[in-house]
């Protein structure tokens, strides 16, 4: 078997495809633990919200977050906030997870990606996939001011993200 064989992700409906500016991370969505976390994610990136969104909140060794409407950290798309779907997934670094107000039931469309691992969040938070190839270009992503928590000056964006579903299909070709 090659390796581009062995590297093709299993799932293609439930692997994500993040451009940044370096290249692009894979995420594995985990459809059994958070089903509408995920069903929401892939019809945000199916609409192309992510497009060109913002990471506003970079903490070193903590976490970067994307999402917002706006790129201030508030807010998220215009559809409704999704109950909680916490689960026994642990924060690990490459873990991503959903932002939310202090309202368990208040995540809609921003995310986060862990830099390092942090159990303290562990059931607080709906983890939703895993990062599985390209965190050394999470990594890179412009860092906030640790006073300002985390708030980035200049942030980088999202270039792009997309289903791997859609990208090998005839149709994402035309």
């Amino acid at each position: 078997m090659s390796q581009a064989a062995i590297a093709q992700p299993q799932d293609l409906e439930n692997t994500l495809y993040l451009y940044l500016k370096d290249g692009r991370v894979t995420i594995q969505m985990f459809p059994q633990q958070a089903p509408k976390h995920v069903e929401r994610i892939k019809e945000l990136t199916r609409e192309g919200y992510y497009n060109g969104k913002l990471w506003h909140r970079v903490i070193e060794g903590f976490m970067a977050q994307t999402g917002s409407p706006n790129g201030d950290g508030i807010g998220g798309s215009t559809k409704p906030d999704l109950q909680a779907e916490f689960n026994q997934m642990s924060h690990i670094r490459g873990v991503v997870s959903m932002a939310r107000t202090m309202a368990p039931n208040s995540a809609n469309a921003q995310f986060f990606i862990m830099l390092a691992n942090n159990p303290g969040l562990d059931g607080q938070y709906t983890v939703w996939g895993q990062v599985t190839e390209g965190m050394e270009l999470v990594d890179n992503i412009k860092k906030g001011n640790p006073a300002q928590n985390g708030t980035v000056t200049n942030p980088d964006t999202i270039v792009k993200m997309t289903i791997a579903a859609d990208e090998a299909s005839p149709a994402a070709t035309k």
